[in-house]
């Protein structure tokens, strides 16, 4: 595409930055806001960030956030372009989410499981009105204590694979972390995790990674034996969980690589699809079988020690969603699961993830494709926000000579309507003349006879 280059612009461009910088800063009067202050008080967007910039690091987050003005995807865009120099040292286990240090766990399909369900801090039960204590200063807000539960918190699609009514692989899902799918978000957003631990792990180290969070890393077990969970999914690229990050997107897509994508997609955008499935485009009629929401250990296992080592701990939202599955001749039928897996606490995002993923899989389930929602391309294509954000971006861009090429096109286009209609109008008149002089001719005609008529009578 044909730019033209802006010259003697320099100086509006530094005047621009540096009028940015000071609208960022704000009144002066008014005390600067701190890294500190944006990692607790603003979490949920230091969350959002670092899912969908693939970089497990509140304090890199809440920078972006700092910089970006809060515009959270210019933020997201800051911090992928930061990890993409970050070194890849190591790839680590998968996570067990089972073995999560559970801080909210609820289950729509069971009202008793194992366990027990545990709200957490959520903003379901409170009343949608402005709250204007927020307003006075030095308030703290006090939080109830009670007891840790010490209890094992199996997964509640247990219940149902014990009876053989979901789907072979259900349970596994973040059993030992999907594949690609990472029981964390998906390689590729655990592609990263935590600055200084290697794209991913935690920062300071060791480039470690979640790769997908399990990229690679089931001890004392090859990649290409571990198995995608849920998947009876007959496309797949490769033996080896699919890098979004490092390898060309190719369509069909496996499911690992469908659900990375998904993992570092645009929040609204998968709403927007996941609203879409309920609503009857797509077919689906989910069940929140079990969402948690924690922390985890990320374990790393050195070549030169030989033995895992814990690294650290993240924290992480999980969402299984469960859907009916009318079953074939050859399968049953049974339940469905779509998974969903992000960093921090972003439950509505994880919530999206898993419809869309469950939506995804129709062709491989044999059911109709007729939705956005089920086409996987069209999704896949579409999903990214800072893709999608730099395209429609671009169109600031000097476009001089695309613009003049279109104008004298329409010009052209114009003055040959015009000249055409010219010629109608032309043609027209000629044909009105033409008949008036006919019109006259016959007149004078009759007018002859008629004169004719009377002579031959008066004689």
């Amino acid at each position: 595409m044909p730019y033209v280059a802006v010259k003697g612009g320099e100086k509006a461009i530094e005047n621009a930055e540096a009028l940015l910088k000071f609208l960022r800063r704000g009144d002066t009067d008014v005390r600067e806001l701190s890294l500190e202050q944006i990692q607790q008080q603003l979490a949920l967007a230091v969350n959002r960030v670092m899912t969908e910039g693939s970089l497990y690091d509140e304090e890199l987050a809440a920078l972006a956030i700092k910089q970006s003005w809060g515009d959270l995807i210019e933020a997201i865009f800051l911090l992928r372009a930061y990890r993409t120099t970050l070194p890849r040292l190591y790839y680590s286990e998968p996570i067990n989410t089972e073995k999560m240090r559970v801080r909210r766990r609820i289950s729509a399909i069971f009202k008793d499981v194992p366990g027990g369900q545990c709200l957490g801090p959520t903003f379901d039960y409170v009343h949608r009105l402005l709250d204007f204590k927020l307003m006075a200063e030095g308030e703290v807000p006090a939080a109830p204590f009670g007891e840790i539960n010490s209890e094992l918190m199996p997964r509640v699609v247990d219940t149902l694979n014990q009876e053989g009514l979901i789907e072979n692989g259900a349970r596994g899902q973040g059993d030992e972390g999907t594949r690609g799918q990472g029981d964390e978000g998906t390689r590729g957003q655990g592609d990263e995790g935590t600055r200084g631990q290697g794209d991913e792990g935690t920062r300071g180290q060791g480039d470690k990674g979640i790769r997908g969070q399990g990229d690679e890393g089931i001890k004392g077990q090859s990649i290409t034996d571990y198995q995608l969970p849920i998947t009876n999914s007959s496309i797949s690229n490769s033996s080896a969980p699919y890098d979004i990050t490092r390898e060309p997107l190719t369509f069909p897509a496996s499911r690992d690589a469908r659900l990375q994508n998904l993992a570092r997609a645009d929040e609204g955008f998968l709403l927007s699809l996941a609203y879409s499935t309920q609503r009857g485009y797509g077919r689906n009629h989910p069940f929140a079988g079990e969402i948690r929401m924690g922390e985890v250990e990320v374990v790393i296992c050195p070549p030169e020690l030989g033995f895992d080592v814990v690294i650290g701990e993240i924290t992480v939202t999980e969402v299984q969603i469960v859907n009916q599955f009318k079953g074939s001749k050859d399968i049953p039928a049974q339940f469905t699961c779509g998974y969903g897996l992000t960093f921090g606490y972003n439950e509505r995002k994880a919530m999206s993830m898993a419809l869309v993923d469950r939506a995804m899989r129709a062709s491989e389930l044999d059911e109709t494709v007729q939705s956005p929602a089920q086409d996987i391309e069209f999704v896949m294509s579409h999903s990214d926000n800072v893709e999608a954000q730099g395209f429609v971006q671009h169109l600031k861009l000097p476009h001089y000579i695309d613009f003049q090429a279109e104008l004298n096109l329409v010009r052209k286009m114009h003055q040959d309507a015009s000249n055409h209609k010219q010629d109608k109008d032309i043609d027209k008149s000629s044909e009105k003349d033409s008949v008036c002089q006919e019109y006259q001719t016959t007149k004078n005609m009759d007018i002859s006879e008629n004169a004719l008529s009377t002579i031959e009578s008066a004689k």
